[in-house]
């Protein structure tokens, strides 16, 4: 896949803007199976998290990318189990910083998996 095709450039640099562009462009598979069980959204979320940490992204790089994650999920998916459901309506429900923090914890809960 080429650079274009990620959030993450071969310099280190994020592009949260691309955030929408690339989990569009997930297969329907895919994105069901990770969607689908809570424990594997976490999972998934870890193993990236876990590559962004490699490079070298900050905790707040990666809660931004989160952030980004999160308001694409909340408004384009349905949750598929209460722990989605739970995380949709906080993030409705939340202002912008509140939305940051929940961002940050959506990091940590995801490095504890690792």
């Amino acid at each position: 896949m080429s650079e274009h095709n990620h959030v993450i450039e071969k310099d280190g640099d994020l592009q949260t803007n691309k955030v929408t562009e690339v989990v569009e462009r997930m297969g329907s598979k895919d994105k069901d199976r990770i969607l689908a069980d809570f424990e594997e959204f976490r999972g998934y979320l870890a193993k990236r998290i876990k590559m962004g940490e490699a490079i070298g992204l900050s905790e707040e790089q990666l809660a931004a990318t989160a952030e980004k994650v999160a308001d694409y999920l909340a408004n384009h998916e349905e949750p598929r189990n209460a722990e989605e459901q739970l995380l949709q309506e906080l993030w409705k429900v939340g202002n912008e910083e509140q939305r940051h923090m929940l961002a940050h914890m959506l990091v940590r809960l995801a490095q504890a998996k690792q």
